[in-house]
């Protein structure tokens, strides 16, 4: 067994990965014989990812507020706590907070051989996020 207490301060998610006010705690990071990565992701409202892949897939799963997700070629999806999303190895999507609200997710990932976990894309433009449904429709 090992503990290991928490000391990370919370990190800015940096702006080439992220449109909006976005903070990462990191949960766990692969290193060694140990491929998963997985970090608490906060949105502020309206913030979201570029367009991404990871090469094994991931799995975000919504812990606070309201976001919004997508995979290319699809329709946006509005996500709540307890939701849980799996995009697939090599699957183009973003995530992010609704306009009006944060979002907290955990995002689960494993790195492939060569140690990595992400393919960063390009932005999604506002008028992309635009056409977000409203959250408060969908329930």
């Amino acid at each position: 067994m090992r503990i290991t207490r928490n000391v990370t301060e919370t990190g800015r998610g940096p702006a080439e990965w992220f449109t909006g006010e976005v903070y990462l705690d990191t949960v766990v990071s692969p290193s060694g014989e140990w491929r998963i990565g997985a970090a608490s992701v906060h949105f502020a409202p309206g913030a979201r990812t570029a367009w991404h892949t990871h090469p094994l897939g991931q799995t975000i799963w919504v812990t606070e507020g309201v976001g919004l997700c997508q995979s290319e070629g699809g329709g946006i999806e509005v996500i709540r706590p307890g939701d849980r999303v799996f995009f697939e190895p090599g699957e183009n999507h973003w995530h992010g907070a609704a306009p009006n609200r944060f979002m907290t997710h955990i995002a689960m990932q494993q790195a492939d051989d060569d140690g990595d976990v992400v393919e960063w894309g390009r932005r999604v433009t506002d008028d992309e996020y635009a056409q977000a449904p409203s959250p408060e429709g969908d329930r």
